[in-house]
């Protein structure tokens, strides 16, 4: 019997606090003329969408790591159509972490079990609930994610890491942590964007203080727990997750989830290059003749009518 702790603590899950519309598509939310985006996932599976979003951000699991979203397709069509007119990506993904420490339908029992791209930072994995083994869990949890699930071009895509208490996680916050990492490590393997979505509470308590050489810091944040569009851009000046990151997102939930893009706007297209300046042709040289002096003249050409 593995004696490991596990913690699950219930909190305001990404995606199931959104409640589908009974009509087919939702009315695009504004802010002082500034589009929104949302994010969508199984919950929404068979239900109404956000309309006119600026963009997408479609979850790729069915709420855990190692579970598939069944409507996936679907909702990432949903969010390659969005308006635009931001600097964020039309359509980004998300995946659900998670770390069982043993537990669970897979963990894994040797470092044989996971190819790593590198070196694990966490030493050898000997199948216990370790920062090592919990670092190759994570780094093939990423991999399934991306290889399993149908996602088109995953090294093009920017991955957001779903961060919350309300997946089980173990109460060694160093162990979480290489989780996490294990995740960021396979999928910047592949030359993904990657960043974090949580709130400062939630990942503080999950993955504690970072060390300074960890993979996540200088990652990108979304951060959640805005209550309106209003809170959601005062939540822009907040620090980031990690250090050296970036708050890039903040969400805030009505109907739908909706993000409040912290990025300036996406500079618009430039004009058209003027159409090149032609100069006219020259007129053709005079035709010369000797008279009778040998003296030359030219030759004059007499249109007749």
């Amino acid at each position: 019997m593995k004696t490991a702790k596990i913690m699950a603590v219930a909190c305001l899950l990404l995606a199931t606090t959104a409640t589908p519309l009974s009509a087919a598509n939702a009315a695009p939310m504004e802010v002082s003329g500034i589009s929104l985006g949302s994010d969508i996932s199984w919950p929404q599976c068979g239900g109404g969408l956000p309309s006119g979003q600026a963009f997408g951000i479609v979850g790729v699991n069915g709420g855990r790591p190692g579970t598939a979203n069944p409507c996936f397709a679907e909702q990432l069509g949903w969010a390659s159509g969005s308006a635009g007119g931001t600097s964020q990506p039309a359509a980004a993904v998300y995946v659900n972490t998670a770390n069982p420490a043993g537990y669970g339908a897979w963990w894994p029992g040797s470092d044989a079990e996971v190819g790593l791209a590198g070196p694990n930072p966490y030493g050898s994995c000997d199948g216990s609930a370790s920062a090592a083994c919990a670092y190759l869990y994570g780094y093939g949890m990423a991999f399934d994610a991306v290889t399993r699930y149908g996602v088109p071009d995953p090294a093009k895509r920017l991955w957001w890491l779903d961060v919350e208490t309300g997946n089980a996680w173990s109460w060694d916050t160093v162990a979480n942590a290489a989780d996490i990492e294990g995740m960021a490590a396979f999928l910047q393997s592949i030359g993904a964007q990657v960043g974090i979505y949580s709130t400062s509470y939630q990942f503080g308590l999950i993955a504690g203080q970072l060390h300074p050489d960890s993979n996540l810091n200088g990652l990108k944040s979304w951060l959640a727990g805005a209550t309106s569009p209003e809170t959601a851009a005062e939540l822009c000046s907040a620090p980031p997750l990690t250090a050296g990151g970036v708050v890039v997102l903040t969400q805030f939930t009505t109907d739908f989830d909706y993000n409040y893009s912290c990025l300036p706007p996406a500079p618009p297209p430039p004009p058209p290059a003027p159409a090149p300046v032609v100069a006219p042709p020259k007129p053709p040289a005079p035709t010369l003749t000797q008279d009778a002096s040998g003296k030359k003249k030219p030759v004059l050409s007499v249109a007749q009518s």
